[in-house]
């Protein structure tokens, strides 16, 4: 691995934890963020004449500083009243690395920040898959649904308010959790979310924030221990992940459900899942909430033996409950599909047609393609792959759409 492929693998995997020190560090979001794009660019210059250093993350985490107080120095010259708070910031040591836990404290005190009651519910989630999981703003707006232009506005407004309400990068207090909750639950899940279906790219898993997402999932569990809500969404998260192992084939393609061996599949990581599930069930006292419902979902297919044996009635009935809580075109979706395997596909091409394309277009021509494949008609299962393949986000899924498509020949 040659110095700049070094470089990207560690700001791939460090560079969150390198931000949010920072962020602490500095108390500016984006001071912190041109301050890690510098230390980037200098290791871009430095390393391949000097060689990787021993603690790339160390290296970057210094430079980074070192470039942020030199911006505040400049600042500080200036007689305005900006350069008052620059220069108590210069004033101060720089701060030694800390260890491991700290930094991971860091990263949830920046999800707590994003989430601060004074930004609006989706700038407070917009900002954090931002800023927590590096996501580009195209791909956070297909997740919201909105144009590009207006997302990119958004993030401007939520930087600007979190800097002229100086609001603090802290832990809030225990009173000020509960309120808080709901939105970093929601950071959590699409970070998840991202990971088990990237929205981009030509991995058909982002094992990094699948890792990233239950870390931050059980820190917030240990903040909050017993909330039904916080152990349903780690049973989540785990519940899914467990299948990760046969999720890919050897090529990097996808594998359906229906064709992974469930033998692969981590054991550990389902019983667990599981486990936390029932204990979210007894604590809730009757009364789900959308992870713990989204959690049976995923429990349904995680403990089928087989996908003969899978229990398609609870899931649509599942899928109803979901449904209750809000219109969610992906759970519709899903439903539709489930009501195929329940009743067979001619129910499940009415189901399609009630809710209309989608968003993610590609999933329901795929799912169109599937139920007319069953009742055998090629010719026109043919035209909604090809429709699916024009549509699909990412290389991966244009190779398994295409896969499909030529086994009808």
């Amino acid at each position: 691995m040659n110095a700049e492929d070094r470089l990207t693998e560690t700001v791939r995997v460090e560079g969150r934890r390198l931000l949010a020190t920072l962020v602490r560090t500095l108390g500016s979001l984006q001071l912190a963020e041109d301050a890690v794009q510098d230390a980037v660019l200098a290791a871009l210059a430095s390393w391949p004449r000097t060689g990787v250093p021993d603690d790339p993350r160390a290296w970057l985490t210094v430079t980074a500083r070192r470039k942020a107080y030199d911006v505040l120095r400049r600042e500080a010259v200036r007689p305005a009243k900006e350069g008052a708070a620059s220069r108590e910031l210069v004033a101060e040591e720089v701060v030694p690395m800390e260890p491991e836990s700290a930094v991971r404290d860091d990263l949830l005190r920046l999800v707590f920040t994003c989430c601060h009651p004074a930004l609006a519910r989706e700038a407070q989630v917009a900002l954090a898959l931002r800023t927590l999981a590096g996501l580009d703003v195209a791909a956070i707006a297909r997740a919201f649904l909105v144009p590009e232009a207006t997302m990119a506005k958004r993030l401007v407004r939520a930087r600007q308010k979190i800097a002229t309400a100086h609001i603090p990068y802290r832990l809030p207090s225990d009173a000020e959790l509960p309120e808080r909750l709901p939105s970093v639950l929601a950071v959590v899940h699409l970070i998840a979310t991202e990971g088990y279906a990237p929205s981009s790219g030509d991995g058909v898993v982002r094992v990094d924030l699948e890792v990233e997402a239950i870390r931050l999932a059980r820190l917030v569990a240990e903040l909050m221990p017993g909330e039904p809500e916080v152990l349903a969404l780690l049973a989540l998260l785990l519940l899914s992940a467990g299948r990760r192992p046969a999720r890919v084939d050897a090529a990097g393609d996808p594998v359906l459900l229906a064709e992974q061996d469930r033998s692969r599949w981590d054991a550990a990581a389902i019983r667990e899942g599981a486990g936390l599930l029932a204990e979210a069930v007894r604590r809730s006292g009757g009364v789900a909430g959308p992870y713990q419902l989204q959690a049976h979902l995923a429990a349904c297919h995680s403990t089928a033996p087989s996908w003969a044996d899978t229990d398609w009635y609870r899931i649509v009935d599942l899928y109803d409950l979901v449904l209750t809580l809000g219109p969610n075109p992906a759970v519709a979706l899903n439903r539709a599909v489930a009501v195929g395997h329940r009743d067979g596909p001619a129910a499940e091409l009415d189901a399609l047609a009630a809710i209309g394309r989608p968003a993610r277009g590609h999933l329901w021509h795929a799912a169109r393609a599937d139920a007319l494949t069953r009742l055998g008609r090629s010719a026109d299962a043919r035209a909604e792959l090809e429709s699916a393949v024009t549509l699909a986000p990412t290389a991966p899924d244009r190779r398994l759409l295409t896969r499909r498509l030529a086994a009808l020949d």
